[in-house]
């Protein structure tokens, strides 16, 4: 039983999920980060998260040389923000636009998201277009606010 990928596509729409910048800094690089929907948990001992990336992508690329990324979860007063890394923009663009800093082991954090997990490659699953990217967590940045979030082809915001 196969459908097609607009099928699939159409399917997604109906997922509500928060919206999230994943970020790296190759040794001797500059900083990369895309915008993504694609991050859960994994596990709470050890503490472990899962982000999902385009084969094509150049901070999934990024990742694997530099073997440390960062997920920095949006506010709900951050749409700019998740524009800013969605793809129109140039790397360089996207992070003079935008606060950060650089965390304990060297990869961006943008400095007004709701929590930024600094995460150790642990775990890199090819999966169709896909790559699942599994880190350890090994710090946690937590502010106050409401999350942003993605449904139906929108952002859209808690009641």
């Amino acid at each position: 039983m196969a459908i097609s990928a607009e099928e699939f596509k159409q399917s997604l729409r109906y997922w509500a999920s928060g919206i999230a910048v994943v970020t790296t800094k190759p040794k001797g690089k500059d900083a990369l980060g895309m915008t993504v929907s694609s991050f859960a948990s994994v596990s709470l001992e050890p503490p472990q998260i899962l982000v999902c990336l385009n084969h094509s992508a150049e901070t999934g690329n990024g990742i694997q040389e530099s073997g440390f990324f960062a997920v920095n979860v949006l506010t709900s007063e951050q749409e700019s923000v998740s524009n800013d890394f969605s793809g129109a923009h140039s790397m360089q663009q996207r992070f003079a636009s935008n606060s950060w800093s650089f965390g304990d082991s060297g990869v961006p954090l943008l400095d007004n998201s709701l929590t930024s997990l600094e995460c150790k490659v642990v775990q890199q699953i090819k999966a169709g277009t896909h790559w699942i990217i599994v880190g350890e967590v090994g710090h946690v940045i937590c502010r106050s606010g409401s999350p942003l979030l993605y449904f139906d082809s929108g952002y859209h915001h808690l009641a």
